[in-house]
């Protein structure tokens, strides 16, 4: 197993990093170009001062640095970083909206279906179905894959641990295998030599929007019949080799929880790559009774994890300004993974080129034979210095 111990992989803290507040309408700079310029060098500088504090506990670079660095940033304030969510009147119009419907659950109002409607075709799968939570998408697309007590389901070592969960939640065995050391997603060979009879589903899990290698999980999955199922927690938008997320042949299971790129405080969605598995989930998630029922007809047990109208228009809304988000975020990664690569021991997470398009969920990296002492007073720093 790859030692995560002795790789010690840091995560700085998203909201501060890749978001900055801009035009009150978008959440960004849109218009405003010189001043969006500005903050990007305030930024650049800030985010330098907090990194030279990281190289003084890993490499002993030398305070002085740091210090001219700080008087750089002094003299060129970045805006004050926003909290998140973030929102415009595009949520509280959506809010309104539903209010005044008078129907505020999915069985007597549209919110939820034109949601379901906009983020499948927003990435590229024939159906979507929202539900109440990540955590509730995985184990609704699990069963619907036939994962119950006697299987297995093949997870990475590195993530949250909803992942796993969700399959013990169904009775079966989460199967933890090796990540890569660099893209920290789930490591095809030692996937490959986890499958046994008992298998079920192989989920790979696409860790900070960087999509695992979907082309050797394919074959992997034509070559043992096992499916995949994509936790794409982290994914929004996420595109591998100009193919979106629903593209890919596999089922995805997504989360809106409240610090995820788009988010309804919480709330999941699961695209189906066909009709059939779409129609038993549905079924599963509405208590058993299917989309015409509104006679308490139950053709199987199941459970009720449907959102509300107003999660679904909250959604609507942050799925409007996703793109814009991600550019941005785009343009602040290049920046930050340059800056942090060149801190003598710290590596961090790796880009593949055939994912075309990475969501930023988080920016990542490891601090290879750091030890648990000097990782404590790594994150000690960052946390001081507003990271």
């Amino acid at each position: 197993m790859w030692a995560i111990a002795r790789n010690f992989i840091l995560v700085i803290a998203v909201k501060g990093i890749f978001r900055y507040r801009g035009s009150r309408s978008r959440g960004f700079y849109q218009g405003d170009r010189k001043q969006a310029d500005s903050a990007q060098a305030a930024f650049a500088c800030e985010t330098r001062v907090g990194l030279l504090e990281v190289g003084l506990v890993s490499t002993g670079t030398a305070r002085s640095a740091t210090a001219e660095i700080r008087r750089e940033m002094n003299a060129r304030q970045a805006p004050e970083f926003p909290s998140w969510p973030q929102y415009d009147e595009t949520e509280r119009d959506g809010l309104i909206r539903v209010l005044k419907q008078g129907q505020w659950w999915r069985m007597g109002g549209d919110e939820v279906n034109s949601f379901e409607r906009e983020f499948a075709e927003h990435h590229g799968a024939d159906y979507a179905l929202a539900v109440t939570n990540g955590t509730h998408a995985l184990e609704l697309a699990l069963e619907c894959m036939g994962v119950g007590p006697g299987t297995e389901v093949i997870v990475p070592a590195f993530t949250f641990i909803s992942s796993s969960q969700a399959a013990q939640r169904l009775g079966a065995v989460a199967v933890p295998v090796d990540v890569h050391p660099d893209t920290y997603c789930i490591d095809v060979e030692a996937a490959a030599d986890a499958v046994t009879s008992r298998t079920r589903a192989i989920m790979p899990v696409h860790m900070a929007g960087l999509m695992a290698d979907m082309d050797a999980l394919a074959k992997l999955s034509a070559d043992t019949g096992v499916p995949l199922l994509q936790d794409a927690a982290h994914a929004h938008g996420a595109r591998w080799q100009g193919k979106r997320v629903g593209e890919l042949g596999s089922v995805a299971a997504f989360s809106f929880q409240n610090g995820k790129l788009m988010t309804a405080g919480e709330g999941g969605a699961v695209l189906f790559p066909e009709r059939e598995m779409f129609e038993e989930a549905f079924l599963r998630h509405s208590c058993g009774r299917p989309r015409e029922d509104r006679r308490y007809f139950h053709r199987v047990s199941g459970t009720n994890l449907r959102i509300t109208e107003f999660a679904a228009a909250l959604l609507r809304a942050q799925l409007g300004r996703l793109d814009d988000q991600i550019a941005v975020r785009d343009q602040n990664w290049a920046l930050l993974s340059r800056l942090l690569g060149e801190i003598d021991g710290v590596v961090p997470q790796a880009d593949d080129e055939r994912v075309d398009r990475k969501s930023h969920y988080m920016a990542m990296f490891r601090v290879p034979g750091i030890g648990e002492e000097r990782r404590n007073l790594l994150v000690d720093r960052l946390v001081e210095a507003g990271l």
